[in-house]
């Protein structure tokens, strides 16, 4: 059976990548002297490849630990020394001179030398390893982490040691009293210790430290209290008592406090509280150091206290940590603590308050932690009047001057200025005894406790009403405002490094509860929509340049095509608030503006703005005068732009000059009485946020702020497409105030919680026992290849052997089936995956038997019609596992390497469960429209009724296919379907000599099919069965012989009995589906309304419906309205898309009796390809949000099946990225199939790495940040691609990859000038980022890596799977070899790359685009030096057209002469371009296709929709709008020629001057500045 993987090491690593040097070793002299740091630089762009080159620590790395490099083998060693650690520690990596944090670029090229991997961990002893060696160990790997590359993978070869290296960390702050810095450092490594729990060594090593254990440091009172709320863990101290007092009797001393994870956590807290209290704010003596009036403020002691709260509240953030941490947590009142500390209210302290404000959140988060169960907001009250009233009573029995307290309804003084108004009355003794000794909610021995105001604060948090979840998130505008948008600590900016912590929730392995999970995105997906927001808003203000004019108002004196000045705005309505709310229902607003500056374009785009749409009220005021330049460096992004208010809102309707209403949705207006839009002033009806309005109108009425409204005076808008995110955001809302949302065999697994397999089907209930195949399989061999561990055994329908079985199949599964599938448990998988399949069932034991029926179908219907569409693909076994999972309940998880069958899969598994659940609904979600229409046109290929097939969103139009599977589509098919059944039953009653009339209606039609067809029928097979000994009995008598009159071919032989009865059954088949059709035709006849219609297929008929998950996403509520149910999920490319938008689709339909109806969920992706698209660095490096669910699964440890039969490129390119998974093999057709045994004509190599030098003296550039370029690169790309197509490989096939959106553009903008002049050149399939290209594939691929300084963002190792896992039969990756060879993570392909010359290696001999040469015979190699070489042969072959072209002008067509020259068997018609190597006559025979406009098909693409920035990395172009696409050059650069002479001394014809001399002729400058503008 099919191997089902669990997680480990293997399968996850973490692979999100940051910015860094990679060494490259030189001959150059190195100084001694490091490289001055630039001050206040931490950014890795600030140290060049030179710097390292001569850097101290590369020579240190090549002395004594350095594998890498030409040299390396030759090079002795040094043996270890700890002195040399020590004096790199001190030297280099030793905070100094007022640093918050260690030398980034130090640690980097550390890191990069790998010198955790060759000298510190090689050379670990726990008993001798000095306190420098442990403290370099952990400061490598928060490198590591920090660049989210694989930080434990290097320990696992030394499980024990790497044990006792956690025991040596965890003892280190005895060995010696660490500096705050180092306190920093060792709390990062602890944080990330506790972020890798799946990781099964570090688990066991670390988890102790949260365990019951730590109880002992609690105080005595807290104790108590703890275990009275949970008595199960009673038991469970007793025996940790029993041990203590058997160690005792055996004379075996033993004190729980020596156990370092006994009084780790407390003391690092109080050790915390101690910097907090006394070390933050610098001290001179006695006296405060004083410094302008404010207190000298110690940045490193800030961030070692917001690093602390992020440490807690990683714990308190997951349930196996929160259990027993929460109570320690409590006992100090370290959130009591923080709240009265000056740095909470302290300018420099806004980040370490926030992240307190989290810490409180989670603390005092709504959970039952003893059972892991979310509280209802009922048992959440309940608790707190509990509490309160408990205190009500011991008051008054024990505090005589608490009285009126204990007297008090629980309203009263449940608020906090109300409970310590009451507490005021007591001394600050009394309120010290009450709250350490009576009520015990802190230790008496507390330092603090000293403090009123601390015991004050302790009561108040302990008794006060908390505000709800869902309150908080029902209380939360969606829209963000100015003070959220330009918070760093809540939106940092593109450029954050990892080095600080920021006020972000984490989605890491688990979650608290549905809730949890749920906010934790909603605030995640909120930020992330805020940035891209702001970032809009920064392109979109400066345009308009704003000013203040004579009057003293704001007037605008440019335009901007996304913002639009206000002419009027006016609040028009604001309802009453709902009961129980207090902000209003609705508030509606009216906006006019003019477009009447606009062109055409952009006035259309204004006025197609639609109901839904998000559009911003934006209020600027400038200054008077202009910033100076040092005015405008420390000022603010929102004062240098005079943005004062920020408010989001949504449209309702749009009415021209004349009040008319435009773009129309509620079917008020008729299509034909619609008129075009007049005027150019525009009313816009909009919808305010009602949370953010009752807070601004609060502000105005308690704090006297200003009228917010009153200052609008621009109306921005966004793209459509990037506009979505208040629809998501109101789904997660609407999700929080639901219960029961997700299934319970799904609940636990979600989270993160219980067995990960109990979701696998093999532990499901209700499984299929019985499974109908239909045509999976395509013969017998294929059944038994497949089963390969079983006896398969074929039967037929009664029981007995079938020796000669052929297709369709029913298998039915044994019992025991389950024992083969378990999930293997962590890191150890690894080593059982490796054992054969066979073992796991039981070495030498006799296999099972399966039984397979092979039966008969019944004969579908005379016509051709009728015949059900077959499946042509031998589905591999895996492919069959996969399938097997899919089709039974449970959850099931599909990895697809690239080119592995995913969608045929995916499609089989949809038509095997059609047909065995018919009643069952499928809801298919792809994260892209093309995954979706590639799909959706693969199963109208399957026997699925195109009746039952939907597709909704707005990619429809783009299926490849006649039909029409939009809501509106399937309607009008089904009404036309209508009236061609109706007038078959017509044709049926005429054959019956009926009256016609019985096809009016398809209720009439019902009648008619019981009257008259099914009783004829009826009597037809009581009759047939007295007569079964009558050849010709059936052909005389069958009813309905005259309507099948019709047949292509005779229906009845009249030669057989049983032949004739199983046609006649196909016949009644045919009638019976007819019937049926019209049956559910019937429901459109009665519903008259076209939104009726469309509600009714979506919800009744339909039985797969498709769509991405952003439209599911952003109709959730819709589909809950008209009730939208589906039973089964199927969700492709799921690896791509982010968590939410995976779970949104998982609830689109309303529960049933408080159960949910979803029995599957099939997940299929690869999450070693590029994950989710998050634009913003912070919230990929630190919340994970480009963790898909998908990955999340597969780091749990949840079952999965991974294909292992690549189909899609030769075997040889398949190996540069096979290596990343476990077993990836090809299928027979790329080992069999001629065209993968050809060599690519022209080409000495199927793939190769081609070293680019520097061009003109330059290698990578960068215009802007993060938009990098190479022209050497750029031109040698484009000149192989011209080379390629002067052979006449087809432009189509052709396609150009590059890693940045910089250098897309400048491919785009050589492409326009090297070859538009050339109208047999043309452009390429596509020229776009490998991010932009995953999901598609061409037969050859272009790469350019561009980077020459650091490795970038390819250092993300799926982002490599992904660029070179999209050819077929040619790769040609163009890069700075020196740079990529020396990269660990790429070594295996790059390994393989190299092991080919890395100057272009081409067959000048051949002259077509084919050839009989295999592709292991490279011919004779003609190695290309360079560019210079490159482009003159790509010149003298366009020399060679022109000759062509000027022999052969007196022909009008050279067709006649073409079919002269016999072309090669095999060759391309199209693009063939055939030459005589003898002779110096042009190719001719291809130049009819040129000289003919066949430049036509391949003319490029239209930018607009390939511009947009991906943001995958942390390297991303910043948004290139639409119309900032490279400019052509002038018609007059393109045109010019020049005449040259050739080597013979003839004259040859003109080429483009841009090639003269063979040489590329460089761009001027500003051209290349108009092409970054």
């Amino acid at each position: 059976m099919t191997k089902v993987y669990g997680t480990g090491v293997y399968d996850f690593k973490r692979h999100r990548v940051a910015e860094y040097p990679v060494d490259s070793l030189s001959q150059q002299p190195i100084p001694d002297k490091p490289p001055e740091s630039k001050s206040g630089s931490n950014l890795p762009n600030s140290i060049t490849l030179i710097e390292i080159q001569r850097d101290r620590l590369t020579k240190i790395a090549a002395a004594n630990w350095l594998k890498a490099g030409d040299d390396a083998a030759s090079r002795p060693k040094k043996p270890f020394s700890s002195e040399l650690v020590k004096e790199i520690y001190e030297t280099e990596l030793l905070v100094k001179g007022g640093r918050k944090t260690v030398p980034l670029q130090r640690v980097m090229i550390l890191e990069v030398s790998q010198y955790l991997e060759n000298y510190l961990w090689p050379n670990f002893d726990p008993e001798t390893a000095t306190f420098e060696h442990v403290i370099s160990m952990i400061l490598m790997v928060n490198e590591k982490f920090r660049e989210n590359v694989a930080a434990w993978i290097c320990f696992n070869d030394r499980e024990d040691m790497f044990k006792a290296f956690i025991e040596r960390v965890l003892r280190l702050k005895e060995e010696r009293s660490l500096s705050i810095a180092e306190k920093t450092n060792y709390l990062l490594f602890m944080i990330n210790a506790f972020q890798s729990l799946e990781d099964e060594t570090i688990s066991e090593t670390i988890m102790r430290l949260a365990s019951l254990r730590c109880w002992h440091s609690l105080s005595y009172g807290r104790f108590q209290m703890e275990l009275c709320l949970n008595p199960d863990l009673i038991k469970k101290w007793k025996r940790f008592a029993k041990k203590e007092v058997k160690a005792m009797k055996q004379g075996e001393p033993f004190d729980p406090s020596t156990m370092p994870e006994v009084k780790f956590l407390r003391n690092l807290i109080e050790d915390f509280l101690e910097v907090l209290d006394s070390k933050v704010f610098t001290h001179d003596g006695e006296d405060e150091l004083v410094v302008n009036g404010f207190e000298q403020v110690d940045d490193a002691c800030i961030l070692y206290c917001e690093r602390f709260m992020e440490f807690l509240i990683d714990l308190l953030s997951q349930l196996p940590t929160r259990r027993f941490v929460r109570p320690l947590v409590a006992d100090v009142a370290v959130v009591a603590k923080c709240h009265l500390t000056a740095l909470y209210t302290h300018e420099k302290g806004k980040l370490f308050a926030q992240l307190v404000d989290l810490l409180q959140f989670y603390e005092c988060f709504e959970i039952n932690e003893s059972f892991g169960r979310q509280l209802t907001d009922d048992e959440v009250l309940q608790s707190h009047y509990d509490r309160v009233q408990s205190f009500q009573l011991l008051a008054f029995k024990k505090i005589p001057k608490l009285q009126e307290l204990a007297l008090a309804n629980i309203g009263s003084i449940h608020k906090r200025a109300d409970l310590s108004k009451k507490l005021s009355v007591l001394s600050p003794e009394e309120l010290r005894d009450l709250v350490c000794r009576k009520l015990k909610l802190i230790s008496k021995d507390d330092p603090w406790s000293e403090r009123v105001d601390f015991l004050v604060e302790v009561m108040v948090s302990f008794f006060e009403k908390q505000q709800s979840q869902k309150e908080a998130i029902n209380a939360l505008p969606l829209y963000p405002n100015e003070q959220i948008m330009w918070d760093e600590s809540l939106v940092p900016s593109i450029n954050y490094s990892g080095e600080g912590c920021l006020a972000l929730p984490k989605l890491n392995l688990q979650f608290l509860t549905l809730h949890d999970y749920l906010l934790r995105n909603f605030n995640l997906f909120r930020l992330e929509s805020t940035y891209e927001i702001r970032e809009d808003i920064q392109e979109a203000v400066p345009h308009l340049l704003a000013y203040i004019n004579n009057e003293g108002e704001t007037a605008f004196r440019g335009w901007s095509r996304m913002a639009v000045p206000i002419k009027e705005f006016k609040i028009t309505e604001v309802k009453q608030p709902n009961i129980g709310e207090v902000k209003p229902s609705f508030v509606t607003a009216k906006v006019t503006f003019s477009i009447s500056s606009y062109k055409a374009q952009i006035r259309s785009e204004w006025n197609a703005l639609k109901e839904h749409d998000v559009l911003f009220l934006l209020s600027i005021c400038p200054s008077f005068e202009p910033l100076s330049a040092e005015e405008a460096t420390k000022a603010s992004v929102p004062q240098r732009l005079g943005l004062q208010y920020v408010r989001g809102c949504e449209v309702i309707e749009m009415c021209d000059e004349e009040g008319t209403l435009m773009n129309d949705f509620t079917g008020r207006i008729k299509r034909d009485e619609w008129k075009p839009p007049k005027g150019d002033l525009r009313t816009v009806t909009i919808a305010l946020d009602t949370a953010q309005y009752h807070m601004d109108v609060s502000d105005i009425a308690e704090k006297g702020a200003g009228d917010v409204y009153g200052t609008f005076n621009i109306l921005m808008r966004r793209k459509p497409k990037e506009n979505n995110f208040k629809a998501i955001l109101e789904s997660i809302r609407d999700l929080m105030n639901e219960t029961c949302i997700v299934p319970d065999w799904l609940h636990d697994i979600f989270l993160g919680y219980g067995n990960p397999s109990a979701a696998q089907w093999t532990n499901m209930p209700d499984l299929l026992e019985t499974v109908d195949f239909k045509d999976t399989f395509l013969d017998a061999d294929h059944v038994r290849d497949s089963f390969s561990d079983y006896e398969v055994c074929f039967m037929n329908s009664d029981g007995t052997e079938n020796l000669q079985p052929r297709p369709p199949f029913r298998i039915r599964f044994p019992g025991n089936l389950k024992g083969n599938n378990r999930a293997l448990p962590g890191d150890k998988k690894s080593i059982i995956a490796s054992t054969d399949d066979a073992s796991m069932v039981g070495a030498g034991s006799e296999k099972e038997k399966l039984i397979v029926e092979a039966y008969i179908p019944p004969d579908p219907g005379p016509y051709p019609q009728d015949q059900p569409k077959q499946n042509s693909v031998r589905f591999t076994p895996t492919q069959i596992g996969a399938i097997v999972s899919g089709i039974q309940p449970g959850l099931t998880m599909v990895v697809g390497p690239p080119g592995t069958g995913k969608t045929d899969t995916a499609v089989q598994i949809l038509n095997v469960l059609y047909h065995n659940c018919p009643s069952q609904r499928t809801l298919i979600i792809t994260h892209s429209n093309q995954a979706l229409n590639d799909l959706f046109e693969k199963i109208m290929q399957r026997d699925v009724p195109a009746r039952y097939l939907l597709r909704l969103g707005q990619g429809e139009q783009e299926l490849a296919t006649d039909l029409d599977f939009s809501r509106q589509g399937r309607v009008n098919a089904m009404l036309v379907r209508r009236l061609e059944l109706l007038s078959e039953v017509e044709r049926l009653a005429r054959s019956l000599q009926l009256p016609e009339d019985v096809g009016y209606t398809c209720e009439t039609a019902g009648y008619f099919w019981l009257l008259h067809v099914y009783s004829r029928w009826e009597q037809f097979l009581a009759a047939c069965s007295e007569n079964q000994d009558k050849p010709t009995f059936v052909q005389d008598r069958f009813p309905f012989k005259d309507f099948f009159s019709n047949t292509p071919k005779p229906v009845f032989r009249g030669q057989s009995f049983e032949k004739d009865m199983r046609t006649a059954k196909g016949c009644f088949r045919h009638l019976k589906t007819m019937f049926q059709e019209l049956e559910e035709c019937r429901a459109f006849e009665l519903l008259k309304s076209t939104v009726d219609r469309s509600n009714y297929l979506m919800t009744k008929q339909a039985k797969i419906v498709a769509m991405t998950c952003t439209h599911a996403a952003l109709k959730r509520k819709d589909f809950l309205q008209v009730g939208f149910k589906y039973d089964n999920l199927l969700m492709e490319e799921s690896a791509q898309i982010l968590e939410i938008e995976t779970f949104i689709p998982m609830l689109l339909q309303r529960q049933e009796d408080g159960y949910a109806r979803l029995k599957r969920c099939i997940l299929i992706g690869d999450h070693h390809q590029l994950p989710p698209v998050v634009k913003n660095m912070a919230f990929q490096k630190y919340s994970h949000m480009d963790q898909s669910l998908f990955t999340r699964f597969v780091r749990l440890g949840i079952p999965y099946i991974e294909l292992n039969a690549q189909g899609r490129a030769r075997p040889s390119i398949a190996r540069l990225y096979n290596w990343r998974y476990r077993d990836l093999g090809d299928l027979p057709y790329v080992k069999e199939e001629a065209i993968f045994h050809r060599a690519n004509a022209g080409f000495s190599y199927d793939y190769q790495l081609v070293d680019v030098p520097d061009y003109h003296g330059r290698g990578e550039t960068a215009p802007s940040p993060w938009f990098y370029q190479n022209e050497g690169e750029a031109e040698y790309v484009v000149s192989v691609y011209m080379y390629m197509r002067l052979l006449g490989y087809p432009a189509n096939k052709i396609s150009i990859l590059t890693t940045y959106n910089g250098q897309k553009l400048l491919i785009r903008d050589v492409i326009n000038r090297r070859c538009a002049p050339y109208d047999f050149i043309g452009s390429p399939n596509k020229v776009a980022t490998v991010d932009k290209f995953q999901g598609q594939q061409n037969d050859f691929i272009l790469l350019s890596l561009v980077r020459t300084r650091f490795v970038g963002h390819l250092r993300d190792v799926r982002r490599l799977v992904v660029a070179m896992s999209r050819a077929r039969l040619g790769l040609f990756v163009f890069c700075r070899r020196s740079l990529f060879e020396q990269c660990y993570e790429l070594q295996p392909t790059f390994q393989l790359l190299l092991q080919r010359p890395d100057c272009l290696a081409l067959n000048l001999n051949e002259v077509t685009p084919f050839t009989y040469r295999h592709v292991e015979d490279t011919g004779p190699i003609k190695l290309v030096s360079g560019l210079e070489e490159m482009a003159s042969i790509v010149s003298y072959k366009i020399n060679q057209v022109y000759q062509a072209r000027m022999m052969g002008h007196q022909f009008d067509q050279l067709s006649s002469y073409s079919a002269q020259v016999d072309p090669p068997t095999g060759a391309s018609e199209e693009n063939s371009l055939q030459n005589s190597t003898s002779s110096n006559r042009a190719m001719d025979s291809d130049l009819p296709l040129f000289a003919n406009g066949a430049h036509k098909d391949v003319a490029p693409e239209s930018k607009s929709d390939e511009v947009a920035p991906e943001s995958k990395s942390d390297e991303v172009a910043p948004d290139i709008k639409s119309d900032d696409v490279a400019p052509e050059s002038k018609s007059d650069e393109t045109t010019q020629m020049e005449t040259l002479v050739n080597q013979d001394g003839e004259m040859e014809m003109s080429v483009p001057a841009d090639y003269r001399n063979g040489v590329a002729v460089e761009r001027s400058s500003n051209e290349e500045s108009k092409m970054e503008e």
